[in-house]
């Protein structure tokens, strides 16, 4: 490869900065990596930081190699808290994804996306995995795949992605009546609750239950294990099959390896939590890029005989990628170096939860991983006020309504100015005598709501009211 070809290729296709003459070597993590091209200058790439180093994300898109317009975008992403989708690729992403192999993966022939895959359903402890595009694609493949011949019925949390946000795609590809119940905790389902809800018997008039969904993380917040092995424990006993709607999964897993003392940069231990997570499910979707920051896919993982199923469905919905090395490999590496930084997301969610409680803003859901759900009504301010007060600092900070997800390129800066904002909006309502103080602050006023809500059975209508936030 000549470097004239590189010059022509980001002057006729990218037009911004100068043109690139030396040669760039990234250090590769994976094995499956074409070998180097021979150049005779060369430039270092700045690798990420290791989990025990600070990052500044703001470092790793450069105007030399990725342009101008995507330094602009990412000084602007990384203070826009709508969702962890927004992230965008860096600069050594890219570079280590040019070098990946480029065979024909609907032929099984693109050893990139065989080493993805294999290693996946590797750390998850399942048989098999299968790459495709985006998370919706492989829920609805586990769904179908799953889902034999209806009459059919499926169980999910009424706030559940697979049931709300995936363009109706339960009934749409599997024909399948959804049965949404609503967690008589608020939080999460139970066994308790899902036991009476599922149809066992021979009544025509009802679709049987065949699949039990769950999802983990559901409003940033993590499912409980030990729950999660009894309704493990509750689908066996009657013969149903348990999917996971994984999409930021890997949010739990950083979790539990900070709480376990493991390095998140070791895969053994990645490996450990991940199959520990994953055993009560027969088959899991894991989103890559969400939390991760690939710039597309989402790996269904599951027994073998199950996964090769599921690549008939995926050549049906048109989900077959031919040279999907690179996209791919973009997302193996956002598994070796993206993953450790999901702990300090969710350090700055607790800390932009902690700045709020402090002013008095309630918060609408545990912070649990990277999603904040803030109510500035509770100090007399509305979203709509918040989020343009927000947007239009010098530096706009963008919200989407009351839910703040906090991705990997988010910085501190952005937190400290949310919490700032926030507070000067609150003095000046003081200031005006709009505002009256109140003697609880946020944290024991939230006990004090929890308390005197509804206790033992309530109607669907009070639950709804009460549950946390689902999207």
């Amino acid at each position: 490869m000549k470097v004239t070809a590189i010059r022509l290729s980001f002057k006729n296709f990218v037009n911004i900065g100068p043109p690139i003459t030396r040669q760039i070597t990234p250090t590769l993590p994976r094995s499956f990596i074409t070998s180097t091209p021979k150049y005779s200058n060369k430039m270092t790439i700045q690798q990420p930081k290791t989990q025990s180093q600070k990052y500044n994300p703001l470092t790793e898109i450069t105007a030399e190699i990725g342009g101008q317009a995507n330094v602009d975008q990412l000084h602007k992403k990384s203070r826009d808290f709508r969702s962890d989708t927004l992230t965008l690729p860096t600069d050594a992403q890219l570079l280590y994804s040019l070098k990946a192999t480029r065979g024909d993966s609907v032929y099984e022939e693109d050893p990139a996306t065989i080493a993805l895959e294999e290693r996946v359903a590797k750390l998850t402890g399942k048989e098999a995995a299968m790459f495709a595009v985006s998370g919706t694609m492989t829920n609805q493949l586990a769904i179908r795949t799953h889902m034999k011949q209806p009459p059919h019925s499926i169980i999910t949390d009424y706030r559940a992605h697979v049931h709300k946000m995936e363009a109706g795609g339960i009934a749409m590809f599997s024909q399948a009546t959804t049965h949404q119940i609503f967690p008589e905790n608020g939080l999460h389902l139970t066994a308790q609750d899902i036991e009476p809800h599922l149809q066992l018997g021979t009544n025509i008039h009802i679709a049987p239950t065949k699949l039990i969904c769950l999802e983990n993380t559901l409003s940033g917040m993590i499912f409980p294990q030990d729950e999660i092995v009894k309704i493990g424990k509750l689908s066996k006993k009657h013969d149903i099959q348990l999917h996971l709607d994984g999409a930021r999964i890997w949010n739990v897993a950083a979790d539990q390896i900070e709480k376990q003392n493991l390095n998140p940069e070791n895969e053994d231990d990645r490996q450990t939590v991940l199959t520990e997570l994953l055993e009560p499910f027969d088959t899991a979707s894991l989103c890559l890029s969400k939390g991760l920051g690939a710039p597309i896919g989402s790996i269904l993982v599951g027994p073998k005989e199950f996964i090769e199923k599921a690549k008939w469905f995926k050549k049906a919905f048109g989900g077959g990628i031919r040279q999907s090395g690179n996209i791919a490999a973009s997302s193996d590496y956002a598994l070796t170096y993206h993953f450790p930084r999901l702990s300090q997301t969710h350090q700055l969610a607790k800390k932009l939860e902690k700045g709020l409680r402090e002013l008095g803003v309630g918060i609408g859901a545990p912070v649990d991983t990277n999603m904040v759900f803030f109510q500035p009504d509770k100090i007399g301010l509305s979203l709509d006020s918040v989020s343009e007060r927000l947007a239009s600092l010098p530096k706009p900070i963008i919200v989407g309504r009351e839910r703040v997800v906090v991705h990997h390129q988010i910085t501190p800066e952005a937190i400290e100015d949310f919490i700032k904002c926030v507070k000067e909006m609150k003095d000046e309502l003081k200031s005006n005598g709009q505002l009256e103080e109140n003697d609880i602050n946020g944290e024991a006023q939230d006990k004090l709501d929890d308390w005197n809500k509804p206790k033992g059975e309530t109607t669907d209508a009070v639950l709804r009211k009460q549950a946390a936030f689902g999207y």
